[in-house]
């Protein structure tokens, strides 16, 4: 049963147009309710002022890597595990990193230059 919700998981957040699509603005608000804008930042631009957490979007880590580290990690971030973090809501948290975008070129900005 693990292996079909695996499965289904990874077809959600990794298959374009598939019916079943993880929720970026509910990830968002998972993001929130699990602090991790607290050491990410509201967009997950990573944050030197608390304490350095890295920077996550607007190009997130494969879905694999993402969620094994997060389900273990054993650094100074806690693990997540799924009693915690439920797998779609990991998901949906990955959909919303995926979904901010990229700022714009600093070449392109007129007042820069």
């Amino acid at each position: 049963m693990r292996l079909f919700h695996a499965c289904a998981i990874a077809l959600t957040v990794l298959a374009p147009g598939a019916a079943l699509a993880a929720s970026a603005e509910h990830g968002k608000a998972m993001f929130i309710l699990h602090g991790c804008w607290q050491c990410h930042g509201t967009q997950g631009q990573g944050s030197i002022a608390t304490s350095g957490g890295k920077r996550l979007a607007p190009n997130p880590l494969p879905w694999e890597a993402f969620s094994g580290f997060v389900r273990s990690t054993n650094r100074a971030m806690p693990p997540y595990s799924e009693k915690i973090l439920s797998d779609g809501d990991l998901a949906d948290i990955y959909a919303y990193l995926q979904s901010i975008p990229k700022p714009p070129d600093v070449n392109g900005i007129t007042l820069l230059k």
